[in-house]
């Protein structure tokens, strides 16, 4: 196996994030993990640069060059762009046997339109694949979180990723009631640019917005005093300019996407079947996604809903283990899998 055409015609799972794409290859792995950013030249319509390099671009480019984000709300904004950054991830990892053509299984949130799901699927053919499967991102996330989702028993998964939430109770290997609301990471970012704008006249942009999250953002008071210094420019008087604000001041930022993201989660639980709710209370929920690791989330979920939560350890790359976990056991678990839509 060890040459390089046992490659050849290697099936893989693609996890389209709107913040990261993770490319996962049957037997070998996750074998990318990139921002899905891609810079363009307007004039040529040429890719400048795609992935971590496109994205240290963002806010940064001259008029001609943009680095824009073609996938919002984890659905795609900008079909050409989506498309053509696939088929970029797709050959890297592929190199140059790309005229094999893989079976591809694509991670897609599950509140997404028959619409939106098409043009995945198109984007996965144009990128080359002989076959594009979809598996709904919570499955997904539950596979990946190790949770046992073909027995009769509830499993709860909060998967909050860059640009949706998905909330998902899943039995005997399907999805028995599921809320997708499109609020995640990015909804918390925007909060802190205007919590920014509003309180100190400070334009951010959105990596450092991103950054400051990370830094000491949290989702409930832990009793530690942060603190961080911000840049941006100051609206009043156009100049650069830096401030210091507080874990405190930015966890009151993000509050009210917080809140819609605990509502969605105690939602869920509100239709869940007595039984499988009780399954719930002894199991816990799987708190998976980038946002996820907000400090404070899981206690903030455990304290809202009563029940226990478990933060899973590879929260980042749950879906593209989970999706992957289908490529490689294609058979056994063609059943979570989207069926095809007959047109």
């Amino acid at each position: 196996m060890g040459s390089k055409l046992a490659f050849l015609g290697r099936d893989m799972a693609v996890d389209l994030g709107t913040a990261n794409t993770l490319v996962y290859v049957r037997g070998r792995g996750i074998v990318l993990n990139e921002p899905s950013v891609v810079a363009i030249n307007t004039a040529s319509r040429k890719i400048v640069a795609v992935g971590i390099e496109a994205k240290r671009m963002i806010g940064r480019t001259p008029g001609n060059i943009v680095a824009v984000r073609p996938l919002k709300d984890g659905v795609i904004a900008d079909f050409d762009v989506t498309e053509r950054m696939l088929r970029y991830f797709i050959q890297r990892v592929h190199n140059r046997f790309h005229f094999a053509k893989p079976r591809i299984i694509i991670a897609v949130p599950s509140g997404i339109t028959s619409v939106e799901q098409r043009a995945v699927k198109e984007a996965g053919y144009q990128a080359g694949a002989r076959k594009v499967y979809i598996v709904e991102e919570p499955m997904a996330a539950a596979i990946g979180a190790g949770l046992p989702v073909h027995e009769p028993t509830g499993n709860m998964v909060v998967d909050i990723g860059g640009g949706t939430t998905e909330v998902a109770i899943i039995s005997m290997g399907g999805v028995v009631t599921s809320e997708s609301i499109r609020v995640g990471g990015d909804e918390l970012d925007h909060a802190v640019m205007t919590y920014a704008k509003k309180e100190f006249s400070l334009m951010l942009g959105e990596r450092t917005a991103e950054e400051i999250k990370i830094a000491i953002g949290s989702a409930c008071p832990d009793g530690e005093e942060t603190h961080a210094e911000i840049r941006g420019r100051d609206l009043v008087t156009g100049l650069p300019k830096t401030i210091v604000v507080s874990g405190e001041e930015i966890r009151k930022a993000i509050e009210e996407p917080v809140n819609t993201i605990v509502d969605a989660v105690k939602a869920t639980l509100d239709r869940c079947p007595p039984e499988l709710s009780g399954d719930i209370m002894d199991r816990g929920i799987a708190l998976t996604g980038g946002g996820a690791l907000l400090k404070g989330m899981d206690e903030r979920v455990k304290v809202e809903t009563g029940m226990p939560v478990h933060l899973v350890e590879n929260a980042l790359d749950s879906v593209a283990i989970g999706s992957g976990r289908c490529a490689e056991e294609f058979e056994a678990l063609q059943q979570v899998l989207v069926p095809e839509s007959r047109h």
